[in-house]
């Protein structure tokens, strides 16, 4: 088998201090490494983690002017990235999305395989303004036309890919590892008590639902907490923190320790999943894996994952009966052994990475 060089671009990098890519970054290029292959991942330049290499992984820093330039600065960053990958004579570059990345695809590395995540309906996010969205779409399609393999990882996206652009997508989702260290005390130091409190981990944007789920909750007479997971310094997290000061609503910023996370959800009453835009969601994975109880919005890329196996929400109201309704001991046990399962078969890291691995080789000829 050859041993492949491998680039990773259109995250902020890695170890994770962001959010689902960045993740997934993780563990498939730590993944990819240690079956032999050499892998580069892009990291920005103002990412915490600065040494050249982690789990055997090589970084590449690149200038970043995010902080300074919003998200303009984001495809100058991208095209930084991509002017280094054309140096660097990668046998695959993986691109992990494409909103600021395909406008640059005349820039690609001409003798590299390239092949796109194309993430979920980016165009669909309610974030963006119409322009943006419209831009979103004119990326979508050119990354769609001009990339060499297309994943999707969720067979909605997949059917989507096909029937919009009519190009085949492999389907490769996303992937979790089964959560067998519970630890009490962890909650504990976080001020919590096991079982004791619902919990959100989202970003604040609206395509997550955060406000709705809020407004659920304060229509019931809930004495156990709702605690919010996320870094919510940006203008919707501002908004909803200034606007819902309540006792039971505790927004507890950004947590990027996996294990106090894993703990966080495992000793959780309820787990809600607000995301409602996208394919095969990592957070929802990893609360799978966690043995939680999920309440999910009610929309396909959520019930292709979960089935039967969860409770779903579209309103207020629906997040309020929930909350309300007293649960069957023997439904909950089955919903959590069933998602446990479906993790250790379907979502399993080691699967994710030999898909991602086949397609690489498959695409280099080998």
């Amino acid at each position: 088998m050859k041993q492949l060089r491998i680039g990773i671009m259109g995250t902020r990098g890695v170890p994770n201090h962001y959010g689902g890519f960045e993740q997934f970054a993780g563990y498939l290029s730590a993944g990819l490494a240690e079956r032999g292959h050499q892998v580069w991942v892009y990291n920005s330049v103002h990412h915490p983690y600065q040494q050249a290499e982690w789990n055997d992984v090589h970084l590449i820093h690149c200038r970043d002017p995010e902080n300074r330039m919003g998200t303009a600065g984001q495809f100058l960053y991208d095209l930084h990235c991509i002017k280094d990958a054309r140096k660097r004579l990668f046998d695959v570059l993986l691109h992990l999305g494409y909103t600021s990345d395909a406008i640059w695809y005349r820039r690609w590395p001409k003798q590299t395989m390239h092949m796109v995540n194309m993430d979920g309906l980016e165009w669909k996010r309610q974030k963006y303004n119409w322009l943006t969205r419209l831009y979103l779409k004119y990326a979508e399609k050119k990354a769609a036309r001009h990339a060499d393999v297309l994943v999707a990882d969720s067979v909605a996206i997949q059917e989507y890919l096909q029937k919009a652009y009519g190009q085949s997508a492999a389907f490769i989702p996303y992937a979790a590892n089964v959560f067998e260290s519970p630890d009490e005390n962890i909650v504990r130091e976080s001020g919590l008590e096991p079982h004791a409190y619902f919990l959100l981990i989202a970003r604040f944007v609206p395509e997550n639902h955060l406000e709705m789920l809020i407004k659920g909750y304060l229509q019931t007479a809930q004495d156990l907490p709702l605690i919010i997971i996320g870094d919510y310094q940006n203008k919707l997290g501002r908004q909803l923190q200034k606007k819902y000061k309540h006792p039971g609503i505790i927004f507890k910023g950004s947590i990027y320790d996996m294990n106090k996370l894993d703990q966080l959800r495992y000793y959780s009453r309820i787990y809600f999943h607000g995301h409602s835009v996208g394919g095969t969601n990592p957070s929802l994975l990893e609360a799978m894996a966690c043995g939680c109880q999920i309440a999910a919005h009610d929309n396909p890329f959520n019930k292709a994952v979960l089935g039967k196996d969860a409770h779903y929400f579209s309103n207020p109201e629906a997040v309020a009966a929930i909350l309300e309704k007293e649960q069957d001991a023997v439904t909950i046990k089955n919903w959590k052994e069933s998602n446990l399962e479906k993790i250790r078969t379907r979502y399993h890291p080691d699967q994710i990475i030999d898909a991602y691995e086949k397609l690489m080789l498959t695409a280099c000829g080998q």
